[in-house]
């Protein structure tokens, strides 16, 4: 780890788990939501085809770590299992659910986790004094409830949120509330077409950019592409 963190809770999780468990864990899908790109979780599983990396974040001029494109997807037997979508300045949680839908989902689905990994940063908060996204606790509430889904339908219901960024303490207490109740009552069910707000166009452009990347490659994300042009 690097940054922000001391040690890589996220990364040793997913390396306990393949090695305390190997005949129940031999896939670990490891979704990052911080603000920051996970640069320290790509590098410990860039070589690594067990654990898929996928890391939705902010990817502008200057801003920490200035890592995390969409060309980043691993080499030799990780080639394809690192998953980069670098959001715009100012993305909102139609952007992050958006991104989940067309490129978390089918990646999740095509790659069959044993267990469901969170890197759980709450930096992208309008509040944040670090952070420069407009994303809200509804919007990682909803989240929350689609990786339920996505963890029962995959692996048995097994997952895992670790907490990472947030640094305005009433936006981080407001997140955690929702995202805790929304993890006690087992909400499941997040219906995208309801939801009003529209993405920018520059996360849609992102979003393209990730799948077109890995049109080639294990996971196929150009295949089944939903977002309107």
């Amino acid at each position: 780890s690097t940054g922000f963190c001391l040690v890589n809770n996220v990364a040793l999780a997913a390396r306990y788990a393949l090695r305390r468990y190997p005949a129940l864990i031999k896939r670990v899908l490891i979704f990052d939501w911080d603000i920051h790109h996970g640069q320290g979780t790509q590098e410990v599983f860039w070589k690594d085809s067990r654990v898929l990396f996928v890391s939705m974040h902010l990817f502008s001029k200057g801003f920490y770590p200035a890592s995390g494109s969409a060309q980043e997807v691993g080499v030799g037997r990780g080639l394809g299992y690192t998953v980069n979508v670098a959001l715009p300045q100012g993305y909102t949680d139609a952007c992050l659910l958006c991104a989940c839908q067309d490129v978390l989902v089918p990646a999740a689905e095509r790659f069959r986790p044993d267990l469901l990994l969170v890197s759980a940063g709450f930096d992208a908060m309008d509040e944040d004094p670090l952070g420069e996204a407009k994303c809200t606790a509804d919007g990682f509430a909803r989240i929350t409830r689609l990786l339920n889904g996505l963890a029962r339908k995959l692996c048995g219901g097994r997952l895992l949120l670790a907490l990472e960024g947030g640094y305005h303490e009433h936006a981080l207490s407001s997140c955690l509330g929702l995202v805790a109740e929304t993890l006690l009552h087992g909400d499941d069910t997040e219906n995208f077409s309801s939801y009003a707000e529209k993405p920018l166009q520059a996360s849609l452009k992102a979003i393209w950019e990730t799948r077109l990347a890995h049109r080639s490659l294990p996971l196929q994300l150009l295949d089944g592409c939903t977002w309107s042009r």
